[in-house]
């Protein structure tokens, strides 16, 4: 398998015969060219800000100058690839605006900005000569017993060759015994380059392609995506509850209507009776879509809130529900929604499972949350493992970044909580049926 950086490559028994050593050299050697150009490009612009900081357009570049390791580390983590195949994205977030105001500003609040910067005036001023001066000494030793023999052949006329401008040969052995130490060294050099062609690699992607920074950006993109499901979810059962409601409940209530009139008008006998039966069975398709449609997203929710809709929930159940919950206020729909069926998926396990006598909903609005509580008076024991349908809506809660917590120890009593951190909103105007 293919080593995707140096490290993994120096695991390896056969490191001296992989493309790795050389690698570790060019990307220590590259390090001086990079360096210089930024070194020369952080210089003149430094040069040009200062000299125009008397006028109005100086103090723009001057700004500017804090910005200045951005293109730095976007061309070193291009050079990264060098050494280390590991992609390193960069951690910048893309401006909500476009234009290169929003780009800046963007980037002026961004702490990565900093980080790149500390990086790009390190990299011009210390880091690449360290990088030439490692690379230089652990080459030029092998390199130049290597050289003796072509020195001795083109310099030294074939009879003697100066080594390492340090002490003369005189002899053809001496020089390709010469020769093969260096290639030994040269070995000993690509293990020495290798590490420390790591540790810059390294620090670069430390500084312009922070793993934490990346890795939080990932997830505040993807809390982002799984909010816009919820909230295009959401959308897509509110479109599916109009649907039936104002269609196919209308024309069912129609139906149901045009078959009593048939029912009354009909004389005795069989045709009466197939008419009756047809009233009847829409009577009950009607009351069953009507489940259906508030199972999907009730429209008391919609229209009137939480507080009401809850308070429809706790109605229908078998079980007495006390319901105390102060808002004063509408909240997000997807925050409404969530808290709803919360509610009704607990009132469902009292009256399946629990063996209660009572069940109380307490919700309130305080410190940017909402909090509901669902106690009941049962035996206790549950959790959410048991098929209880808690799972999916504490992921549903927590796309929310709410919390959803249940306490039910055997014998009783049991209480289920949520909270969701929200804001209210404008109350929205009550649909007409």
């Amino acid at each position: 398998m293919r080593s995707r950086n140096v490290w993994q490559a120096l695991a390896r028994p056969d490191f001296l015969l992989t493309p790795w050593p050389w690698q570790s050299a060019a990307y220590l050697l590259s390090s001086a060219l990079a360096g210089i150009a930024a070194l020369g490009a952080i210089a003149t612009a430094t040069a040009i800000a200062g000299a125009l900081a008397v006028t109005l357009v100086g103090l723009p570049l001057l700004a500017a100058l804090g910005l200045v390791g951005v293109p730095v580390a976007a061309a070193e983590r291009r050079r990264l690839r060098i050494i280390d195949r590991d992609p390193a994205p960069s951690a910048h977030q893309v401006p909500k605006k476009p234009g290169l105001l929003a780009w800046a500003g963007t980037r002026f609040r961004e702490q990565v900005t900093w980080r790149e910067l500390a990086y790009a005036l390190l990299f011009a001023v210390v880091l690449w000569p360290l990088d030439l001066l490692a690379a230089g000494l652990a080459l030029s030793v092998p390199l130049g017993l290597m050289a003796t023999p072509v020195l001795m052949a083109l310099v030294g006329g074939g009879h003697e060759a100066k080594v390492l401008k340090t002490w003369t040969i005189s002899s053809y052995p001496e020089a390709f015994g010469l020769a093969v130490v260096g290639v030994l060294l040269l070995g000993v050099a690509a293990y020495v380059l290798a590490p420390l062609a790591g540790a810059r690699a390294a620090l670069t992607r430390l500084l312009t392609s922070p793993r934490d920074l990346v890795l939080g950006e990932q997830i505040t993109e993807l809390t982002r995506s799984r909010g816009r499901l919820v909230d295009a979810f959401e959308a897509e059962r509110r479109r599916i509850e109009r649907d039936l409601h104002d269609g196919a409940q209308q024309r069912l209530v129609a139906l149901t209507m045009t078959l009593g009139l048939a029912r009354l008008d009909a004389e005795p006998g069989p045709v009466a009776d197939l008419i009756a039966k047809a009233h009847d069975e829409a009577g009950e398709v009607l009351v069953e879509l009507r489940e259906l449609i508030r199972g999907i997203h009730p429209q008391v929710l919609a229209d009137y809130g939480l507080e009401a809709a809850v308070s429809d929930a706790a109605d229908r159940s078998t079980v007495p529900v006390d319901v105390t919950i102060d808002l004063h206020g509408r909240l997000p729909q997807a925050v409404e929604a969530a808290a709803y069926f919360v509610v009704c998926e607990a009132l469902t396990n009292v009256v399946k499972h629990s063996g209660a006598r009572r069940a109380e909903v307490v919700g309130w609005y305080g410190e940017g949350r909402l909090v509901v509580e669902v106690r009941d008076d049962g035996h206790g024991g549950a959790t959410a493992e048991m098929g209880t349908g808690l799972v999916g809506l504490a992921d549903r809660v927590s796309v929310l970044d709410g919390r959803l917590a249940l306490s039910s120890p055997s014998g009783g009593p049991t209480l289920l909580r949520v909270e969701m951190p929200c804001e209210p909103t404008p109350t929205p105007t009550v649909r007409s049926v």
